[in-house]
């Protein structure tokens, strides 16, 4: 792990600028030739990890204009915190030495739709593994809900998925004390992020760590 704390503003800036490319239509598919494929044979330094939802439409190395070797990607159906995912982040945290954790999201999950439809009691059971999966999904769907009733509003999938995320990146903290630290020491953060389908673009909706305006690159 690098001890440069300017390192996780560098490698934001560069994912910006990626997905900047990709929603102008002016994509560079960088790192996707021969050579760097042979380079890669050995070994791996990808400088960033996304962990995201499984959706078809999320490709992250599309959506961010990267290659092969510059993302540790990890995903599943609404990107749900789980043994398996947090130790996948931890070793690219603690073995691969990255300097950036991009948490995922995105509009019209179904994921989230399905753990808003779960709480009706008029909709048929979900099958068991599903039901499992969207249960970290569910304290969000109640937090809505409680707002909602409140406000004499339908729930709002996209509030769902924004408190979900929120959820999740704290659970990530909550589990593992070596992301945690690497944050505290400054040689990592985390963006969470929602990505908008129809536009292309994934707008950053909360920061954990320091992310100062990187040098120009």
């Amino acid at each position: 792990m690098t001890d440069d704390t300017a390192a996780p503003a560098r490698t934001w800036a560069e994912l910006q600028q990626g997905n900047a490319r990709f929603v102008a239509g002016t994509p560079q598919h960088p790192h996707q030739d021969v050579d760097r494929r042979n380079s890669l044979a050995a070994q791996q330094t990808p400088h960033v990890a996304l962990f995201g939802c499984s959706d078809s439409r999320l490709a992250a190395e599309i959506i961010f204009d990267q290659g092969l070797g510059d993302l540790f990607v990890v995903r599943n159906a609404g990107q749900v915190i789980s043994e398996s995912v947090v130790g996948s982040l931890e070793y690219a945290v603690g073995v691969l030495g990255v300097d950036l954790i991009v948490v995922l999201g995105h509009d019209e999950c179904g994921a989230v739709r399905a753990a808003i439809d779960a709480e009706n009691p008029a909709n048929p059971p979900l099958p068991p593994h599903i039901a499992n999966l969207i249960s970290a999904i569910t304290p969000a769907v109640k937090r809505v809900s409680r707002e909602s009733a409140a406000a004499g509003t339908d729930v709002s999938a996209h509030l769902v998925g924004r408190y979900h995320l929120q959820d999740t990146v704290a659970g990530i903290l909550e589990s593992s004390e070596m992301i945690s630290d690497a944050i505290a020491e400054g040689r990592l953060a985390i963006v969470g992020a929602n990505y908008r389908l129809a536009e292309g673009r994934a707008e950053p909706d909360m920061v954990i760590g320091t992310i100062e305006p990187a040098p120009a690159i």
